[in-house]
C-alpha cells in the first residue's frame, strides 16, 4: 500500500518543482515508509510513498515504460495482474519487473481506459500518458483506495491520497465549505460528494477523470457500477455452492504477497469465514489478532478465541479499556475531514496489534452492505412491505399519531413506535436515509443560526439518500437501501476508517469480500435469500455451516461498540459543557451556543439521548481546529 500525489497543468505545461511534489508526498509518510520518489516533466509531476508488499527488489515508483513515454504512480494492488500480465505478454508487452504496477502501464498502452474493467483489486493511480500529454485519475469500483484532487489558483489540479497532501502546497486555499458540515451532521462522516474543505472534489468509486492539455477539467467517467436489477437462478444449494466459491477465491487471491500476512479476527461471521478460508488455503498457521474490552459488554475476545482454536491460527489479543478515547486527537490527523464513527478507535487499536507482526491483513468488511446483514435493512424491508400495503391517505395518519407518540430512545428498535409511525408515513427513502444517518434535521437544525440555515440553501444531508435510491438499478427497497450504501455508507464511512486507521501504522488492509465479483453475485440474489427468518445474510451464514459453529453463524451482531454516550455523562461530561464555549464552533458562525449547551445538559442528566451527535459536535471542532486554526 502506498501513498501518492502530484501536480497536472491542464492548460499551459508550466515547470513543476520536484520540492513541492515531494512536500506533498512528504505528507504521507505514514502510507509508505519503504521509499520514495517524485519524477517530473513540462506540465507534470508525480510523486510516491512506497510500502512494499510485492516486487520487494524492484517495483519502485513512479515507474515509467523503457520508452518513458508513460509514467505511473499507484497505490493499490491488483490481485489478478499475473493473468493480466499474461494477456498482455502474448500481445507483445515485455516486462522488466515483478510488480503489478507495471501492467498498469502496458495495459494503458494496449487498451486504453478499457484497461480499468479487466482489474480485480483495490487502487488509485495516476498515469501520465507523455504521447498525448494526458494524466488519467483512477480509483476502484467500490472506493476501497480514496483520491482527492483540487484545481489550484496557478491552473494546475493537485492531487493526492490524502488531503494532507494538498494542505501541503503553497497555493492551496483553505476555505469551509457548510454543506459538508451539514452532511457530516446527518450522515456521520463527510461523503465521497462532498468535501469540508471547499474546492476539494474525492473522484468516486468506480470512476475515472481523463485530464487533457488544452482542456478544461471534465467531470469523472464512471466505468463500473453495482447492479441490483437482475435475479440469480437456481436452487439455494447452487447458490449457497456458488457463494462458497466466490469467497474462496476471493480469499486466495488476497493472500499473495512477499511480506508478513495475516488477519482480522472479532469472532463475528465475516472475519470468522474468511479466517476459515484463511486455514483452508495457507500451509502455515494463519497469524490473527482481536482487540479486548475490559468491560463484558463490549468484549468479543471469547468468540475470536474460539474460532482461533478451531483453525488452529496463531493468535493473539490484546485488551484495552473500553474508555480509551486518547486517541482523538491522532484519529482527527488522520483522518483530515471530521470523522464521527467512534468504533474508528477500536479500528486504530486492531491496526496496531496486526502491525506489530504482519504488514498485510485481511479483514471481514463488506459482507453487511452486499448481503443485508445490518439490522436496518431487515426493519427497512417490513416497512417496505406495510408502505405497500398501505394507501397514501392511511400513511398520512400514522405520520400524525407519530408525532404526537411519546420519543424512547431508549427501547430497543422495535418497541419505538413513534420511529416506526413517522417511518411508515415517509417515502422508503427519506425514511432510510434518516435511519442511517445520525443527527436528525431536527436536532441539528436546532443548533445552527439563523445565517447557517440561510446559508444552506435546501440543502440537506439526507437528499443524496432519497435521490440515489429512487434512480438505483433495483427492483425492491431492500435492493435501493443496500445500493444508496454501496454509493454513500461504504466509501464514506467503512471505508474510510479501514484507510486511514490501517495506513496509519503503515499496514495494508484487504477486504476480500468486497471482491467485486462476489458483490456482482450477492447483488443479484434474491431478497428472501439474504434475509430469512429475521436473519440478514442469510445465504452466507447457510453456506458456512460447514466451516463456523452456529454460535459464530447465528448469534446476535455486535461489532465494534463505543460508549460514547456513558463518555459525555462520566469522563468526557467537561468536553461536552465546554463545546458551547468553544472559540471555535461559535466564531464559525454556524452554531448557536446557547443551544449547544442546552443539548449537552440534557445528556448529561440523562433527560434526553445526545451522545452521537457531542461526539460529531466534539469531533468537528478539532478538525476545524486543524484544518483552519
Amino acid at each position: 500500500m502506498c501513498g501518492i500525489a502530484g501536480l497536472y497543468y491542464p492548460g499551459v505545461p508550466k515547470p513543476v518543482e520536484p520540492a513541492r511534489v515531494r512536500a506533498m508526498t512528504d505528507a504521507l509518510v505514514h502510507r509508505g515508509p519503504d521509499g520514495s520518489g517524485v519524477w517530473t516533466a513540462p506540465g507534470v509531476g508525480l510523486g510516491h510513498r512506497r510500502l512494499s508488499i510485492i516486487d520487494l527488489a524492484g517495483g519502485a515508483q513512479p515507474m515509467a515504460t523503457s520508452e518513458d513515454d508513460a509514467v505511473v504512480s499507484f497505490n493499490g494492488e491488483i490481485y489478478n495482474f499475473l493473468e493480466v500480465r499474461a494477456e498482455l505478454e502474448a500481445k507483445g508487452a515485455r516486462f522488466t519487473s515483478n510488480s503489478d504496477t507495471e501492467v498498469l502501464l502496458h495495459g494503458w498502452r494496449a487498451w486504453g481506459p478499457a484497461m480499468l474493467a479487466k482489474l480485480n483489486g483495490m487502487f488509485a493511480f495516476a498515469l501520465y500518458d507523455a504521447r498525448a500529454q494526458s494524466l488519467l485519475l483512477a480509483r476502484d469500483r467500490l472506493g476501497v483506495k480514496p483520491l482527492h484532487y483540487a484545481e489550484l489558483s496557478d491552473g494546475a489540479v493537485a492531487f493526492a491520497s490524502e488531503i494532507k497532501g494538498l494542505l501541503a502546497h503553497p497555493l492551496f486555499r483553505r476555505s469551509p465549505d457548510f454543506n459538508a458540515v451539514e452532511d457530516f451532521l446527518g450522515l456521520g462522516y463527510v461523503p465521497d460528494d462532498a468535501s469540508v474543505l471547499a474546492g476539494v472534489k474525492k473522484l468516486p468509486a468506480g470512476h475515472y477523470l481523463l485530464l487533457e492539455r488544452g482542456k478544461s477539467v471534465p467531470k469523472p467517467v464512471e466505468w463500473w457500477d453495482v447492479d441490483f436489477s437482475q435475479r440469480a437462478t437456481g436452487s439455494p444449494r447452487d447458490l449457497e455452492a456458488e457463494l462458497v466459491e466466490h469467497l474462496r477465491v476471493a480469499v486466495r487471491s488476497r493472500m499473495m504477497a512477499d511480506v508478513p500476512l495475516g488477519a482480522f479476527l472479532s469472532g463475528g461471521v465475516d472475519s470468522s469465514a474468511v479466517v476459515a478460508l484463511m486455514a483452508e488455503a495457507s500451509r502455515a498457521a494463519v497469524k490473527t489478532c482481536t482487540i479486548g474490552f475490559d468491560e463484558a459488554g463490549y468484549d468479543e475476545t471469547a468468540h475470536a478465541a474460539l474460532v482461533a482454536e478451531r483453525f488452529r491460527t496463531e493468535h493473539r489479543v490484546k485488551t484495552v479499556a473500553a474508555d480509551d478515547f486518547a486517541l482523538i486527537d491522532t484519529l482527527v490527523h488522520h483522518f483530515d475531514e471530521p470523522f464521527a464513527d467512534a468504533s474508528a478507535l477500536a479500528t486504530y487499536r486492531v491496526c496496531e496489534l496486526a502491525r506489530e507482526t504482519v504488514t498485510v491483513a485481511l479483514s471481514g468488511d463488506g459482507a453487511d452492505e452486499a448481503l443485508a446483514g445490518y439490522r436496518r435493512y431487515k426493519f427497512h424491508a417490513a416497512e417496505e412491505r406495510v408502505r405497500g400495503l398501505l394507501p397514501s391517505s392511511v400513511r398520512s395518519v400514522f405520520g400524525a399519531l407519530g408525532r404526537v407518540y411519546p420519543k424512547a430512545d431508549w427501547a430497543p428498535r422495535p418497541m419505538r413506535a413513534k420511529t416506526t409511525l413517522l417511518a411508515l408515513a415517509e417515502d422508503g427513502g427519506a425514511a432510510y436515509a434518516k435511519a442511517v444517518g445520525v443527527t436528525v434535521p431536527s436536532v441539528r437544525f436546532g443548533l445552527y443560526t439563523d445565517a447557517a440555515r440561510a446559508q444552506l440553501g435546501g440543502h440537506r444531508a439526507e437528499q443524496r439518500y432519497v435521490e440515489t435510491m429512487r434512480s438505483a438499478p433495483a427492483r425492491d427497497g431492500l435492493d435501493r437501501a443496500q445500493y444508496a450504501d454501496f454509493k454513500h455508507w461504504l466509501p464514506g464511512d467503512i471505508l474510510t476508517k479501514m484507510d486511514r486507521t490501517s495506513m496509519a501504522v503503515s499496514l495494508e488492509a484487504r477486504e476480500p469480500l468486497l471482491d467485486y465479483r462476489f458483490v456482482e453475485f450477492a447483488a443479484t440474489l434474491p431478497a428472501s435469500l439474504r434475509i430469512k427468518g429475521g436473519q440478514g445474510k442469510w445465504l452466507m451464514k447457510k453456506a458456512l455451516e460447514p466451516y463456523l459453529p452456529k454460535d459464530i453463524l447465528y448469534r446476535p451482531k455486535m461489532g465494534f461498540v463505543t460508549p460514547v454516550s456513558a463518555w459525555f455523562r462520566t469522563a468526557l461530561a467537561d468536553e461536552a459543557a465546554d463545546l458551547a464555549r468553544s472559540p471555535v464552533l461559535a466564531g464559525s458562525g454556524w452554531f448557536e451556543p446557547k443551544a449547544i449547551a442546552r443539548l449537552a445538559e440534557a445528556h448529561r442528566s440523562a433527560r434526553a439521548e445526545h451522545g452521537r451527535t457531542l461526539w460529531q459536535l466534539m469531533m468537528l471542532e478539532r478538525s476545524l481546529a486543524r484544518l483552519f486554526g
